[in-house]
């Protein structure tokens, strides 16, 4: 019982966070939403607010990690199959009417100058996601340092695209960073042909 009341702490503050990111969301907010009596966020979390953070950034980077993983897993051509990752993406916020998106960028964006512990656990998640994205651009036979770089266009690719189709509520800027994405890959492919 202990850890079901844990687990839904932490997976509540993982949809605060994702809908409202981290500064906007506190422990009174996240007891409530997980249901939780508020003394047991410190029984569980006696580290606070940043100890709950540091573990949601964590499980986000392995969740948001696994989803993808599958989505590439599936993709029998990479340069092909690009479009097709960002367009779930885009299917993706649509269905959550452009309320989510991408837990991680959220945190480290309110955390890169102010908190290194945090900081710290964001560059983790990003590059467990770059070596991943990397790995699966070798798939093109390209070099490895060419897999890192199109693996950091296509990941920046998609973070900056979740923040402008919110904004925009729009997937626009989905389809054309999936599509960008592709053109430079494809490029690059025919570059070292």
């Amino acid at each position: 019982m202990a850890n079901d009341t844990r687990a839904r702490i932490l997976e509540a503050t993982a949809e605060l966070y994702r809908r409202q990111g981290m500064t906007a969301t506190g422990l009174k907010q996240i007891a409530a939403a997980a249901n939780a009596p508020f003394g047991s966020i410190y029984h569980h979390f006696p580290g606070g607010k940043e100890q709950i953070s540091e573990e949601v950034i964590h499980a986000e980077g392995v969740r948001y990690g696994l989803l993808v993983g599958r989505q590439l897993a599936a993709v029998t051509d990479v340069v092909d199959g690009i479009p097709e990752i960002f367009a779930s993406a885009a299917t993706m916020l649509i269905e959550l009417d452009y309320t989510e998106a991408c837990s991680i960028e959220t945190i480290a964006l309110e955390v890169a100058s102010t908190n290194e512990r945090l900081r710290l656990a964001t560059e983790a998640v990003f590059t467990g996601w770059i070596d991943s994205l990397t790995q699966w651009f070798t798939a093109t036979g390209l070099p490895n340092e060419v897999c890192r770089s199109l693996a950091l266009g296509c990941l920046t690719s998609l973070e900056g695209a979740f923040v402008l189709c919110r904004s925009l509520r729009s997937t626009e800027p989905m389809i054309a960073a999936g599509l960008a994405v592709q053109d430079r890959t494809r490029a690059a492919v025919h570059a070292d042909t």
